[in-house]
């Protein structure tokens, strides 16, 4: 029985695919808020069911938060681990959705078909692409084509606390030859992606503190120094005139893309006007010579997040504050230690405080960028097998956010991540009227068909 097969059992079974989205879809996971734990293992308790009904020794896990959902299928192939998460964020505004967020439908669109809810496309969707693909292969060959380890996270919507801890203790069952992660999109409708590049993220806040207390501005103005002029002055010089940031030993470790890669990357049609014009800009701010699609993947960044200082209320207020505040982040590329970079900055930082005024810092998270060395011939054979789905062929992109699991899996358990999602920019994930295209349900779930048969054989 051939691969074509698999692919139409994927189709005959669509409608009752969507049917056990819709029922995990109406569990209202949502890890962030305890009112709804309860939710979070029922939906665990779900999957678990689900995974057993295809033979899968599959099993709730428990740790300090929500369950992990784990399971494993002998197959005669490479062993390849999946990774999932089963939480959602929260609703709100509730007031902002068109209908229940937690009574999931299918709606016409100008665009097309969407599957309408939370956790549409982040991330139940995307898990069940995966689940009802291996469900296809086994109705048709009895087996899976290889070993595959589910392993499916209740908490990746509230920062993963019981994540790294769980994967220690549990390293050797993660072992594979490759972990495959759905949490990521399309380029765009036409063209399916493998995300090779992630950014690592270092968030830093520093506080400024001057006087001892607020001042009236009339009095003291002039003869004391104001913290949000020192913040002032910080934030200006973190960029020179050419956008590049001035943080010393910044770029240490920042390579530069392949020739090959940039041609790729051009050859996709990114629209930079569009992209900025969407948003009501119009011209690039980063490092000058560099082209929308560098900075966005593969280029470091400093950007200020939030700043308060003084009277920022109804009117106006005329004091000097005695406290100033930034939150500053750095996404991270290539080699660049976060570690390394807290510290220049910091030491950046002090040394443009005047004496009369002090400093405070407070660390918000550091980790690296992860880069996936496309070489390894199972790279190709995916790419290829989406290339076969889709209208146009896949490419390795980049991804400008940061995904911390994909770290994870190559430091703690010893396994290669490759990313493959179908979500597009406009799932509106996080958002009120969250939605997954059909099309990309159901074209995922071939996808996948076709991945798992590329890389059975390709290790064959």
């Amino acid at each position: 029985m051939s691969l074509d097969t698999v692919l139409n059992r994927i189709d005959e079974d669509l409608d009752a695919a969507l049917e056990r989205l819709m029922a995990l879809l109406r569990i209202p996971s949502i890890s962030t808020d305890p009112a709804y734990a309860a939710d979070c293992d029922a939906a665990a308790d779900w999957l678990v069911a689900d995974l057993q009904s295809l033979g899968v020794d599959a099993r709730k896990c428990p740790t300090p938060g929500h369950p992990m959902v784990m399971g494993t299928i002998d197959g005669p192939g490479p062993h390849l681990l999946f990774y999932g998460h089963y939480d959602v964020q929260p609703v709100d505004p509730l007031d902002l959705w068109d209908r229940d967020p937690f009574d999931p439908q299918i709606e016409d669109t100008p665009k097309g078909r969407v599957i309408r809810g939370r956790g549409a496309a982040d991330d139940k969707g995307q898990l069940m692409t995966f689940i009802e693909a291996c469900r296809a292969w086994k109705a048709v060959h009895g087996t899976l084509p290889c070993k595959i380890t589910f392993f499916l996270e209740g908490e990746e919507e509230s920062g993963s606390p019981s994540l790294v801890p769980f994967m220690t203790d549990h390293a050797d069952a993660l072992k594979a030859d490759l972990a495959l992660i759905c949490d990521t999109g399309l380029f765009d409708s036409r063209v399916p992606a493998i995300t090779t590049m992630l950014r690592g993220l270092l968030g830093e806040e520093i506080t400024i503190t001057g006087p001892t207390k607020d001042l009236h501005s009339g009095m003291y103005g002039g003869a004391a120094m104001n913290p949000i002029r020192v913040l002032a002055r910080i934030i200006a010089a973190l960029h020179d005139d050419s956008g590049r940031i001035t943080v010393p030993g910044f770029y240490d470790g920042v390579p530069e893309i392949s020739d090959e890669l940039r041609a790729q990357w051009d050859g996709l049609g990114f629209d930079a006007a569009r992209f900025l014009g969407d948003v009501g800009l119009s011209s690039p701010a980063g490092e000058t010579g560099r082209s929308a699609l560098e900075m966005i993947w593969s280029r470091p960044t400093c950007e200020v997040n939030g700043i308060s200082g003084g009277y920022a209320g109804a009117g106006f207020k005329t004091v000097l504050p005695s406290k100033a505040s930034a939150k500053i982040s750095f996404r991270l590329v290539g080699d660049q230690d976060p570690h390394a970079l807290r510290e220049s900055f910091r030491e950046m930082v002090r040394a443009m405080v005047p004496a009369d005024c002090s400093v405070e810092f407070h660390g918000h998270g550091a980790s690296k960028a992860g880069n996936f060395d496309t070489s390894a011939p199972a790279f190709e054979a995916a790419r290829q097998a989406l290339s076969d789905e889709w209208p146009d062929p896949a490419a390795y992109i980049g991804c400008g956010g940061s995904i911390p699991i994909a770290g994870h899996f190559l430091n703690i358990a010893e396994t290669t991540p490759m990313l493959i999602g179908f979500g597009k920019d406009d799932d509106q994930i996080h958002s009120p009227n969250e939605k997954y295209d059909l099309e990309s349900f159901h074209k995922g779930t071939r996808s996948w068909a076709r991945v798992l048969d590329a890389l059975t054989r390709e290790a064959g």
